[in-house]
């Protein structure tokens, strides 16, 4: 069936529902470059302005995700799985979890995606081990799952390919803040992994791109459910980011600090326990990824099952396995145990009462961790340090924050944010809660 682009562009202009025939055929037309990018540019900002509902989403998503190809893992024992987190400071889970996951027997076939403004990426700290490939071909990918166990690859160009080019549109037309066009850029990607279960970490605080709850919430439903109406079995977590995830803010030391709970080993001085928040998201997640695959008949059965892997170092085992099956030689990583830190002093005694993550985010940015532009270079050991977790007394002239660049010139613009993101309180305050609400659909 053939339509005007134009009026597609018309109907929705005026507010009215598009149907899955409409959509299909405009994405199509647009992939297949038969529609320019300025017509894909006002079609975007009617969509942005007039909005879409569920059944949109849900028919957006199945177009963008039939522009590329869809991995099948059919001769799987269980259900294949993945996760997807919404972004923020300090958040490594997914190097925990597909090991975790994976090691439980369960395949996680996982694309993920590069830093984004003031939040880390999941590449850009894999890439920190000497040797590791991000670029598998979409085979040798899912060789890698069924074999290995999980995999973690960036965007490949035959998945969903129109996705990739109308984010770009997006980004330069101020037309990302859209819930529509949110889901069906993160579930068309997700389902055409061949995954089967679908666990959503929604970040909501002062270092997720969501603010409040409320706002987190309005896009865990709309995700959960465009998930369910495309037949992928989804659960939505929402997380507080009012404080970097863990302690170290960076990519190499992100690494390490995986390593440390993988392998039961200090890191920087720090014990396994003192990374508990990053530890408990993690089982969390994974726990729920083990029942929705079918490997778990309940979420208590996994959390033990999660928790035994993790302790008994097979989950490293998984790791390991991964690093070497991407070509990576984690024998020679390595984070320097003698830096020449910077730190940033308590000015007063109390409590820690308030961390602006974003402005920390953003500090590690300055350092190099991540990129202002995309053409920059990310330093791998440009690091944060976070002392002090939120409710945690201080002493005035304690360390609070310790950091570090390769490029001493980075230093102060860093330091500038470090110096005036926290709070300190006289009464202790209540900690946030890590975990608040959970959507299913």
């Amino acid at each position: 069936m053939s339509f005007l682009p134009a009026e597609i562009i018309k109907k929705k202009r005026n507010g009215e529902k598009l149907s899955q025939a409409e959509i299909a055929f405009f994405i199509d037309a647009f992939h297949k470059q038969q529609i320019p990018d300025y017509q894909m540019s006002a079609w975007l900002m009617a969509v942005v302005l007039k909005g879409m509902d569920l059944q949109e989403a849900a028919d957006l998503t199945q177009a963008m995700l039939h522009s590329g190809k869809v991995l099948q893992f059919a001769k799987a024992k269980f259900l294949p799985v993945d996760k997807h987190s919404t972004g923020g400071v300090g958040d490594k889970t997914s190097l925990l979890i597909a090991p975790i996951v994976a090691a439980c027997g369960v395949p996680v076939p996982m694309i993920a995606g590069r830093g984004l403004g003031h939040t880390g990426g999941t590449l850009d700290k894999l890439e920190c081990i000497p040797g590791f490939n991000i670029q598998l071909s979409l085979e040798d990918f899912q060789k890698q799952v069924l074999s290995v166990g999980c995999a973690i690859i960036g965007q490949t160009p035959e998945i969903c390919p129109a996705d990739k080019r109308m984010y770009a549109i997006r980004d330069v037309t101020a037309t990302v803040e859209s819930l529509a066009l949110i889901c069906g850029s993160i579930l068309s990607k997700k389902i055409a992994e061949g995954i089967k279960g679908l666990v959503l970490d929604v970040k909501y605080g002062s270092g997720a791109f969501m603010k409040t709850p409320q706002a987190a919430e309005e896009l865990a439903q709309w995700l959960a459910q465009t998930a369910a109406k495309n037949g992928l079995r989804c659960s939505a977590f929402i997380t507080s980011m009012e404080e970097p995830l863990g302690r170290f803010v960076g990519n190499a030391i992100e690494v390490l600090e995986c390593k440390s709970v993988l392998s039961g080993t200090p890191a920087l001085g720090f014990q396994p326990e003192q990374f508990s928040d990053m530890t408990e998201l993690s089982l969390v997640l994974s726990s729920e990824m083990l029942v929705l695959s079918g490997r778990c008949q309940s979420t208590d059965e996994a959390r033990k099952l999660a928790e035994e892997v993790l302790a008994s170092g097979k989950a490293y085992e998984q790791f390991q396995k991964m690093v070497t099956a991407q070509n990576g030689r984690w024998n020679e990583f390595q984070f320097p145990e003698n830096l020449k830190w910077h730190t940033v002093l308590t000015e007063s005694e109390g409590y820690v009462a308030e961390y602006n993550t974003e402005a920390m985010g953003l500090a590690a940015v300055c350092l190099g961790a991540g990129r202002r532009v995309t053409s920059d270079l990310i330093d791998p050991l440009a690091s944060i340090i976070v002392h002090k977790k939120l409710g945690d007394p201080v002493k005035k002239g304690e360390v609070l924050f310790s950091y570090y660049a390769s490029d001493a010139s980075k230093l102060s613009s860093a330091a500038a944010f470090l110096r005036t993101c926290s709070k300190i309180s006289l009464q202790k305050q209540p900690r946030p809660s890590l975990i608040i609400n959970k959507f299913e659909a």
